[in-house]
């Protein structure tokens, strides 16, 4: 019988929907709270657990107590074993001392729930030179890190297929995280910690963020003269991060918020680094348009750096209204040949598969799959 370990940061992604960029810190958790922040990696580690109940019998499931672990696996019909010692408050040190505890237990497989901060504390443990295998369950706001699955779903489908095939490969994957403090101040500082075994199928791992390459400033020019230049009264567009998007509120006069969501209405600014609730707001009864970007290397659309543009934005929005903007350079070192959507609903992100326009030059469009 197959042994595989669990363990939820259930604070994990708490910070993305209200805007602030993560939660690593216990001060920053509580202010998240106070902004009306829901946890999400729960229901993240349900979507990754119900998949791997088919092979339920064949498993043994050894996790932390609570809402670490314990509280979502038996939601999903498993009888854990469970780990001590753990102190409940799921601080960074109960990660470090649960994956120490499970990598002492000899589990065949490490499955984590959380984002950049988590695989890091995870690293800290098992170092470069660990063989045990670990597979991320993104539920985290910044995922540079490529040791997550594309999404939770296939984070459960490849557990399967890693317990179930003993000659899958495996590979070293990078765990990166940036400064959160910066990140909020629209600096973006990312490091490169180390790396983790994971294993590969297909494209249900995700890869490396990469950054910008120094794409020539007029193709960006292209593409927010294409964009402004289309832009309708009377209605309300959301304006994504990134620096693909930032020519728009440029061309626009507009102060942008790079790393957060801005909102702009007849070419006047609305309000800068919006949350999910205050989005909700501008937008009820009003007809409104998404600005997005491709998150080089990886794909994302949605549900990575953007969780502010929530699944409810998206539903009340419409597909048909969201604009994507990026390179041809961008989109054609994409390895998978196809963008990502992981907004945490599994309606949503069926309504956004299929093919969708990316503006990448001034009047110039490509198509691509979503999905």
């Amino acid at each position: 019988m197959k042994k595989i370990g669990l363990i939820v940061n259930p604070v994990a992604g708490m910070g993305g929907k209200v805007g602030l960029k993560g939660t690593d810190g216990q001060d920053i958790v509580e202010k998240a709270r106070a902004m009306g922040a829901r946890p999400e990696s729960a229901q993240k580690a349900a979507v990754a657990l119900q998949v791997l109940s088919a092979i339920k019998e064949e498993i043994e499931l050894i996790t932390c107590p609570g809402e670490m672990g314990e509280d979502v696996a038996r939601r999903c019909g498993f009888e854990p074993q469970l780990i001590s010692g753990i102190s409940g408050q799921t601080t960074a040190d109960d990660t470090e001392k649960a994956a120490r505890d499970l990598a002492g237990l000899e589990v065949d497989l490490l499955l984590f729930v959380g984002g950049d901060g988590t695989a890091r504390n995870i690293y800290n443990v098992l170092g470069d030179n660990s063989a045990l295998p670990s597979i991320g369950v993104p539920a985290g706001v910044k995922i540079h890190s490529a040791v997550y699955a594309t999404n939770p779903r296939n984070a459960g489908e490849l557990a399967v297929q890693f317990l179930q095939d003993a000659s899958l490969p495996l590979r070293r994957a990078e765990v990166m995280d940036i400064d959160e403090e910066a990140f909020r101040e629209g600096r973006l500082s990312a490091r490169l910690y180390g790396y983790l075994q994971v294993p590969c199928a297909g494209d249900l791992m995700q890869h490396l963020k990469i950054g910008g390459t120094g794409t020539e400033a007029s193709v960006l020019e292209a593409i927010a003269d294409s964009i402004v230049e289309k832009m309708e009264p009377d209605i309300v567009y959301i304006i994504g991060p990134g620096s693909t998007i930032e020519p728009i509120m440029n061309k626009l006069g507009l102060k942008n918020t790079l790393l957060g969501v801005d909102v702009v209405l007849n070419r006047k600014l609305v309000a800068n680094d919006t949350n999910e609730k205050q989005l909700l707001e501008l937008i009820a009864g009003k007809q409104a348009k998404i600005v997005v970007t491709v998150i080089g290397g990886q794909g994302y659309i949605f549900g990575r750096g953007n969780q502010q543009i929530s699944a409810d934005v998206i539903r009340q929005v419409g597909r048909e209204n969201i604009i994507v903007a990026a390179t041809r350079e961008k989109i054609f070192s994409l390895e998978y040949e196809r963008l990502f959507v992981d907004t945490g609903d599994e309606e949503v992100n069926k309504m956004l598969s299929g093919y969708m326009k990316i503006v990448t030059g001034y009047n110039e469009e490509l198509i691509y799959r979503v999905g």
